[in-house]
């Protein structure tokens, strides 16, 4: 059993299809997705259609939150609003009900799915450290827990101290538990411009990131048609 974990779509659809196909030829079984299918990108429609097709299994973000809640976005900044907004105008009322019946936390075979932190999945907190890592792991009843929000691949492991960093591969230990950030598939922000996710090979324990050129190109240029912000096309090409 091989999973593709994604997270942080964001309404990018070459950027998916680009991920979508590389899982097909990492043989890859099953699906999850931490969240953020829409928000930011052109196309929030059409991917959040694909993953509803193959019924990923799927938890809310703040953006899949605030699109399908109707709140006044107070809080982001002036490109996220803008796009919140476009956005809600682009799903159906079916759409946005999915979204709104999202939960939080979801838990599959060995594995804990959340979008930002165990101690807060509601409040939207970012973990980028180890302090920040440690509040969620008292949390955490399974070995493994995904999580994105931050858009930045960093794994933090507990035995006797929490610890972490960046990573490309490495392989589950026994009596450890891990806390893993599986980069964005829409918007990097770590400095690399590619479309990210991690491939999780339940027999073997192999976690491996993925990094995946896609049609960049267009994805800006369906930005820009929209009249959305100009920053979210040109910070595609920056990966900031």
């Amino acid at each position: 059993m091989k999973y593709a974990i994604i997270a942080d779509i964001h309404g990018n659809l070459e950027a998916l299809q680009a991920v979508l196909k590389d899982a097909k030829e990492q043989a890859v079984t099953h699906y999850a997705c931490l969240g953020d299918v829409v928000g930011y990108g052109a196309n929030p429609k059409e991917c959040l259609d694909i993953v509803r097709e193959m019924k990923i299994p799927t938890i809310k973000g703040n953006h899949d939150e605030y699109c399908s809640s109707g709140k006044d976005p107070e809080g982001f900044n002036e490109y996220a609003r803008e796009a919140i907004l476009w956005t809600r105008a682009q799903m159906t009322e079916d759409d946005l009900k999915w979204l709104k019946d999202l939960k939080y936390i979801r838990i599959m075979a060995n594995f804990t799915l959340v979008h930002s932190t165990l101690d807060g999945p509601n409040h939207w907190g970012y973990i980028f450290d180890k302090l920040e890592a440690a509040a969620s792991f008292p949390y955490q009843q399974t070995p493994l827990c995904f999580f994105g929000h931050t858009h930045v691949p960093l794994a933090f492991i507990r035995d006797t101290a929490v610890r972490g960093g960046t990573y490309s591969k490495f392989k589950i230990e026994a009596g450890r538990k891990y806390l893993i950030n599986v980069g964005s598939v829409g918007q990097s922000r770590d400095g690399v411009a590619k479309a990210t996710y991690l491939t999780y090979d339940i027999n073997s324990g192999q976690i491996e990131l993925r990094r995946l050129d896609y049609d960049m190109d267009t994805a800006m240029d369906k930005i820009r048609k929209a009249g959305l912000p100009e920053r979210l096309a040109t910070r595609l090409a920056e990966g900031h």
